[in-house]
């Protein structure tokens, strides 16, 4: 069974649990570490042949355009995070429209091909913003990863389908949608896919879990952070709960991804779904 393997690519200021503490109109004067670490996943990927999809936040892809090329040059999908990070129930659809489009058009100028894939920062399409959708195929989308299929206090939409689905739109469109994996415990969606998950959980269920769903007949899909391979980066005085979504046990991360790069066979999104 081949797994989709996914990276959102944005640096580690940009992320929903430092919002308060760091403003957008302050990013530029952060110590910018998405290229290094992102070259390191390159590495990481390459040594193990391994392709992957490459969600890349238009804000980044804008200030580094050289590093958009060099992930498509190495076999990687490209596909969009929108373009400033902004939570979709932080605004209007006018907003997101505009926020993802600007997203699209800068990497489609930098790489001379058509964007189709999309995951919503923080994972925010939820019951509220299920309008999303719509607007995402106007602009081109044919493919979503934005569901969790879970109950949590951010996002999740626990009651829709756990593996990839089809959504259907007005006049006859369609959008395919690939929720992030998750395994059935005791009647409850348990997440374990990547991000503060895979860092938490020890390697052996991680394992496990993918085997059950592979069994299972369906694909899984992991998530990355360039940020999450990181150890020093700069550190924030946040609430403890944001402090543990973002720093536990991130010296782990790299050796869980190689061991999980070991034991699957992954693929981009566009391979796993046909696309």
């Amino acid at each position: 069974m081949i797994n989709a393997l996914t990276v959102d690519v944005e640096d580690w200021f940009q992320v929903t649990n430092f919002e308060n503490v760091i403003r957008r109109d302050d990013w530029d004067a952060c110590q910018s570490r998405v290229d290094i670490n992102v070259r390191r996943i390159l590495d990481l990927f390459a040594a193990q042949k391994v392709r992957a999809t490459f969600f890349v936040l238009g804000w980044i892809a804008e200030r580094h355009p050289l590093l958009v090329r060099t992930i498509r040059r190495y076999g990687h999908e490209i596909s969009t995070h929108g373009y400033a990070h902004i939570q979709i129930q932080s605004q209007t659809r006018e907003e997101f429209r505009q926020d993802v489009s600007r997203a699209i058009d800068i990497l489609e100028d930098i790489l001379g091909e058509k964007i189709i894939g999309y995951r919503a920062p923080s994972y925010s399409i939820i019951p509220d913003t299920m309008w999303a959708w719509e607007l995402l195929a106007d602009l081109g989308i044919r493919y979503d990863s934005s569901i969790f299929p879970i109950k949590h206090d951010r996002y999740g939409v626990a009651a829709l389908p756990r593996f990839p689905f089809t959504i259907d739109l007005k006049d006859g469109r369609e959008l395919t949608e690939f929720p992030l994996s998750t395994v059935r415990i005791f009647g409850r969606n348990i997440p374990f896919a990547g991000g503060g998950y895979l860092r938490l959980y020890p390697y052996w269920f991680v394992k496990w879990a993918v085997k059950r769903i592979n069994r299972q007949g369906h694909p899984a899909i992991f998530y990355l952070h360039p940020w999450e391979i990181d150890p020093f980066q700069p550190r924030q005085k946040v609430h403890f709960l944001r402090r543990m979504r973002h720093y536990t046990n991130i010296s782990a991360t790299e050796r869980k991804v190689r061991l999980l790069l070991q034991d699957f066979q992954f693929a981009p999104i566009q391979d796993v779904l046909n696309l």
